[in-house]
């Protein structure tokens, strides 16, 4: 009997985190097309329009969406 492992590096992801897969994959493709001080920049200033529009109610359904993109962004141009 040869029975093969499965590969570690190959693992299926579970359907919840296939939306965060999707967004740190587009970081990836993002961050390769620039390169790291754009995409770290672009990363900033995403997060202080972020925090910008978090002073109002309604400019924060759309300002925390911004900064967590922007901390994505900037950390994925950081490691």
């Amino acid at each position: 009997m040869n029975q093969s492992l499965p590969d570690p590096k190959r693992r299926p992801v579970p359907l919840i985190f296939l939306p965060f897969v999707a967004v740190w994959k587009f970081l990836a493709i993002l961050t390769a097309l620039t390169g790291r001080l754009i995409a770290g920049s672009i990363g900033l200033g995403l997060l202080i329009i972020g925090i910008i529009l978090s002073f109002t109610f309604i400019g924060a359904v759309i300002g925390i969406p911004l900064i967590l993109l922007g901390l994505l962004l900037v950390s994925r141009a950081l490691f």
